[in-house]
């Protein structure tokens, strides 16, 4: 059921990494953001120490010219000067957007193109530790948090913390007792604010993985939209994702309920200072301790701080979901590639494709020692052979080919193509060497020509269609528009055999050394499957191929056949051959053979 496979909720830390550990380790997708960054930063300091010097100017025009003389020049002087400071206050709130928006965009590209790099590195067992839907929400979500905190949130905690300092010591300065009576609420409150930012960065953590898993389930249940159809279960995944829904829901809210606190009492206190500093200015300005003027700007001050004061909490909150979202992004990051290259890698070697498997042993590595998959393999195919390998259900047909790409490593012996050891190859060149064609072939969401050439990406449309014609995939003419008809995502739009035509058409495009072919026929049906083992014979002859059969048809294609028993080869030989020396071989051939356990 889609959902239900999704790995339990891991206990959230409570503390986050340092958002400014996290940024130094961010410096290669920053470069060039930060002198954008700092001149923003400027900018909006400056606009922010011009807004407190309007209520000084205020100051000066209430207890001067306006006390003196309401029609006198020097009125009109100051009148122009407030004007100039708000047109200079707007102009710097717009540089300090036009320096970051850009390059925070650029900023936010690398991020993701870093993040995806990454991800082309990871063997395919990466899925077993997180699922899509998480991988969207934090090459997407997470990565969007951060780069709005960089370029906004960031930015204004700096300048409404330097406003609020400032702007607490031009109160002081002009009347203690009034300043006191602001200090007395704005420090209560912004302690309160940096105490809820605990409890708010695990709600925000909890949500983005909630909204991770909902992803997932939502593309699980669009890819197996016919299961659930074919099986009637439609009802019982709309209930699962209804609770699922509803557990999101409820985070939600409690982000929010956190949020509301702390934002009623960042609003509440300074307006009740700002009530009491009003009375008590009045009784001052009654005994004449205090001029009008100095009220005014007192006041003016004291309500202009109000407002960083309360956007304080919405930008801690900000800073807790950039540090979450950071978080997730740098454990995605931090999964350590365990096939990297070599230091020094060896150049590709040349040759017919010669594949030596040397006593090779292999387990999972979540497998205890003495469990291995495979054991003490030692195989040979020649440059230009089809060795067909064939073995029960479990028997490690699949892990055995998977170890020639290096989609995973030996735990022992080693590998070697044309005499080189696949370790000593870059990831790039080896796999330059190989193609693989899956049963379950993948399709992207792109042109039936599209598909094919990813295989040979500078295959010309002759080469394509020597490729289809391989395949037998002369479906291809009935598509609506032929080689340029989009298959749709995963090629759900086409029949099985269809898909493992395509596939199989994609991996012999690019006529490589060695061909890997897991069992692409299974899908097809009998004449079909003739018609492409025919066509292949012919095309492999100059290839090195390994078939995985899981049906005596598929022998067809092979010069020798190797069967894979329980993790070890028992026989190497012709077909004829075997059925001759192996009655564990003629079981499978006659499909007698019991499926055994294992992977």
């Amino acid at each position: 059921m889609p959902g239900a496979g999704s790995p339990p909720a891991r206990k959230i830390p409570l503390m986050s990494s340092s958002l400014l550990h996290n940024l130094r380790r961010l410096r290669e997708p920053a470069r060039g953001f930060w002198p954008y960054f700092f001149a923003g930063l400027l900018s909006a300091l400056v606009a922010g120490l011009i807004a407190l010097a309007i209520p000084q100017v205020l100051r000066w025009m209430v207890n001067g010219p306006l006390a003196a003389d309401v029609t006198g020049a020097s009125l009109w002087w100051g009148v122009a000067l407030v004007l100039g400071l708000g047109i200079g206050e707007a102009a710097l709130i717009t540089a300090r957007r036009r320096l970051l928006i850009t390059p925070g965009g650029v900023f936010e590209r690398n991020l993701r193109v870093q993040l995806y790099r990454h991800l082309m590195t990871l063997p395919p067992s990466t899925e077993q530790r997180w699922s899509p839907g998480q991988l969207l929400s934090r090459s997407m979500g997470d990565i969007r948090r951060f780069k709005r905190w960089l370029t906004f949130g960031a930015v204004m905690i700096v300048v409404n913390i330097s406003t609020i300092a400032v702007g607490i010591v031009v109160l002081l300065a002009a009347d203690w007792m009034l300043g006191a009576v602001f200090v007395a609420a704005a420090v209560p409150a912004f302690a309160i604010s940096l105490r809820a930012r605990r409890e708010y960065h695990l709600l925000a953590r909890r949500s983005m993985q909630q909204s991770g898993d909902i992803a997932n389930t939502v593309e699980e249940s669009v890819h197996g939209i016919r299961v659930l159809k074919a099986f009637g279960r439609s009802s019982e995944v709309l209930a699962a994702f209804t609770d699922q829904a509803a557990e999101f829901r409820g985070t939600e809210l409690a982000k929010a309920r956190s949020r509301a606190i702390v934002t009623l009492v960042m609003t509440l206190l300074p307006q009740i200072a700002l009530g009491v500093i009003l009375v008590i200015g009045l009784l001052q300005l009654a005994d004449g301790t205090l001029s009008v003027g100095a009220l005014l700007a007192f006041f003016a001050t004291a309500a202009l701080l109000s407002g960083p004061l309360e956007r304080l909490s919405e930008q801690f909150a900000m800073t807790q979901d950039a540090a979450s979202a950071s978080d997730r992004y740098l454990e995605v990051l931090d999964a350590p590639d365990p096939l990297p290259d070599p230091a020094h890698p060896m150049p590709v070697p040349s040759g017919p494709g010669r594949v030596e498997f040397d006593h090779v042993s292999y387990r999972f590595h979540d497998e205890p020692p003495g469990h291995s998959v495979l054991t003490d393999i030692d195989l040979t195919i020649r440059g230009g052979e089809t060795l067909a390998l064939i073995g029960a259900t479990g028997s490690g047909k699949t892990t055995l080919a998977q170890l020639i790409p290096r989609f995973a490593d030996v735990t022992a012996g080693g590998i070697r193509i044309d005499g080189v050891d696949v370790r000593a190859l870059t990831r790039h060149d080896l796999r330059g060497l190989i193609s693989i064609a899956f049963e379950d072939p993948v399709l992207f969401s792109a042109t039936v020509a599209e598909n094919v050439r990813f295989g040979a990406p500078e295959a010309s449309d002759a080469e394509v269609r020597e490729a289809l014609e391989v395949a037998s995939a002369d479906f291809v003419d009935d598509l609506p528009n032929g080689l340029d008809t989009r298959i749709g995502e995963e090629g759900l739009s086409l029949s099985g055999g269809q898909r493992q035509r395509l596939s199989l058409a994609r991996a012999v495009i690019g006529r490589p050394r060695v061909l890997v072919l897991d069992d692409p026929l299974s899908a097809l049906d009998v004449r079909t499957e003739a018609a492409v083992t025919e066509r292949l014979t012919g095309f492999l002859q100059q290839t090195t191929t390994l078939v995985i059969a899981h049906r005596p048809s598929t022998v067809a294609l092979a010069d020798r056949v190797a069967l894979l028993d329980g993790g070890r080869i028992m026989h190497v030989g012709a077909h004829r051959e075997l059925l001759r020396a192996s009655a564990r071989y003629r079981e499978l051939v006659t499909g007698l053979a019991e499926p055994v356990g294992g992977r």
